[in-house]
């Protein structure tokens, strides 16, 4: 009985890794980019693993895949929710939200899994599970990103690259764009994030430039924050929240992905995402890129949504 115990216990060993190298061998690649600057607009295929999620026919937040039934993204995008998937529909290979998208295949949700320990004040630990309703199959236009390992880091300057169809304005109103947006913003380190958010605490990661110009903003919310190490593609970070968009001397703040490789690693039975140790590169160069934000700000933003921070989502639960 013993030796079957063990012979089991090493079986199901043996599945587990097999499963963490399949992804490893295929996460993280994105045959169709070629990015080291772009345009506004991101061409199909650039970002693989972005993903679009829609409630009742509305795009509200954004995610990852990172294997063929699962999708990283923010916790805030799903509080009043509860267990409820009704009216839940994830986009994957999507490239614009309004016209045809020939490389698409979409997922009803069948589970939310919001960290436990999410809290809203002051945003900490906020990242979430959707585990879809039938797996995806992988294609030039579909694939997972890698995660940043428990070891990674990046330090301050690192280059990184956030996506999403969040607005391009934080005036009034809101206009969204119909393409995916790409952007390269420098992380800023914690002990300068924290000049502007007293409350940052090491679950998180921020990126801005000093001058301002270039953000994600509202709607871009669970999107990726993503590094590109070697050959590979690594999440570094899932949008979170901000105040405003795009101002001077005011980054984005990103759950950091590297705190959360345990808690995914818990939720995801079979098949693990590809985790990887990466280390930024803080001599990366941003100038030229340009912006999934308007490079110029609005100057009709209402003074309280100036001063407080915003989760950056346009909807909401409720």
């Amino acid at each position: 009985m013993a030796h079957r115990v063990i012979i089991t216990a090493l079986v199901l060993l043996a599945l587990t890794l097999k499963g963490t190298r399949a992804q490893l061998d295929v996460c993280g690649m994105a045959p169709l980019n070629n990015r080291i600057v772009g345009g506004e607009d991101a061409a199909a295929g650039t970002w693989p693993w972005q993903v679009s999620i829609h409630h009742r026919g509305r795009h509200f937040c954004g995610g990852s895949l990172i294997n063929r039934q699962w999708v990283l993204t923010a916790a805030h995008c799903f509080q009043g929710a509860g267990d409820s998937t009704t009216g839940l529909v994830v986009y994957l290979g999507r490239e614009t939200q309004q016209s045809f998208n020939p490389n698409e295949v979409s997922r009803a949700v069948a589970r939310i899994v919001n960290h436990p320990d999410y809290n809203d004040t002051p945003n900490n630990n906020d990242v979430c599970l959707l585990q879809l309703s039938a797996a995806v199959t992988f294609t030039d236009y579909i694939r997972p990103v890698c995660l940043a390992a428990a070891a990674s880091s990046f330090p301050a300057g690192t280059g990184t690259w956030v996506t999403g169809w969040g607005t391009i304005s934080s005036g009034v109103p809101l206009p969204a764009p119909q393409r995916l947006q790409e952007v390269m913003v420098p992380v800023v380190s914690n002990r300068d994030c924290r000049t502007t958010y007293s409350t940052l605490t090491s679950n998180m990661i921020c990126a801005g430039l000093t001058d301002g110009g270039k953000d994600s903003c509202q709607g871009d919310s669970g999107g990726p924050m993503v590094y590109k190490d070697g050959p590979r593609w690594v999440q570094a970070g899932v949008v979170s929240f901000g105040i405003g968009c795009a101002l001077a001397d005011t980054p984005g703040v990103y759950a950091r992905v590297s705190e959360y490789q345990n808690w995914i690693r818990g939720q995801i039975s079979t098949s693990q995402p590809g985790f990887v140790a990466a280390t930024g590169n803080s001599n990366a160069t941003t100038i030229g890129v340009p912006s999934i934000f308007s490079s110029v700000v609005s100057c009709s933003v209402p003074l309280l949504f100036l001063l407080l921070p915003v989760l950056f989502s346009l909807f909401l639960f409720a």
